[in-house]
């Protein structure tokens, strides 16, 4: 694993495109008894993609989140990674949420091999490396700042090599020097790897720093659907293009 390398200094070049699966939402529609959240919804995510999803709250942001990650079945039509239905929780599949959620009595190695599989120990030391966590395997979470367990529960979703990436507002509770570090780890890790990343946040100008492309989910519908063509890294978002794009992108939402 290339838990050596910097990731925070990367070329224009493409990420890997065999890490990762395609998503594919069909004429979905979920409702939660009277309360219709998407409405005949169609969308495909090539693999190994990094997508924003911004909107405003209660727009369906979440609830799609969990429709591709099998924690909630549509009300119609069908949810696909890869060449299969969606039918429940998929082992290729990793969520990462805002809180760090990490489990107060095991330590953080043991956070980050929770599922205990074969030579989980030295998966989780490996990895926790890759997050700059190296040599804080047998601290408890309890001493680690906000965005020092946020790389933990980073860790634990990477793990095992998932090949699509979820994620609902992880950075969204960090200082901002914080988040930017997060933003390049994400970013380094995603381009060395190649895995299908989808971020749900509220945080246009985090969208358009990340992603390559960006959505506007608006009363359960796309309202838009824009490219983000900028080049890797994305560091100075100052650039006209850049404001053009999260112009357009608040002006929708």
């Amino acid at each position: 694993m290339a838990a050596v390398e910097d990731w925070t200094r990367q070329d224009s070049t493409a990420p890997a495109a065999d890490g990762g699966l395609g998503i594919s939402l069909s004429r979905v529609e979920k409702a939660f008894g009277a309360l219709q959240v998407l409405r005949r919804f169609d969308l495909n995510i090539p693999a190994g993609q990094f997508v924003a999803v911004v909107g405003r709250s209660g727009g369906g942001k979440s609830t799609l989140l969990r429709l591709i990650a099998g924690l909630d079945r549509p009300t119609a039509g069908q949810v696909a990674i890869g060449k299969s239905q969606v039918e429940g929780l998929n082992p290729q599949v990793r969520l990462l949420f805002q809180e760090a959620r990490l489990v107060p009595w095991q330590r953080v190695v043991e956070n980050v091999g929770i599922a205990r599989g074969p030579d989980w120990r030295e998966a989780a030391t490996e990895t926790l490396a890759a997050v700059g966590l190296a040599g804080r395997e047998d601290d408890w979470p309890s001493v680690l700042s906000g965005g020092q367990r946020q790389r933990v529960a980073l860790a634990r979703a990477l793990v095992s090599r998932p090949q699509i990436l979820l994620l609902d507002e992880p950075f969204g509770a960090l200082d901002a020097l914080t988040r930017i570090e997060m933003h390049k780890l994400l970013e380094g890790i995603w381009r060395q790897r190649g895995f299908t990343t989808v971020l749900i946040t509220h945080d246009v100008a985090e969208a358009v720093a990340l992603a390559d492309r960006v959505i506007v989910l608006k009363e359960g519908a796309i309202a838009l659907d824009i490219p983000v063509d900028l080049e890797r890294p994305r560091r100075e978002l100052a650039d006209p293009r850049a404001v053009e794009l999260q112009r357009q992108i608040l002006e929708t939402v």
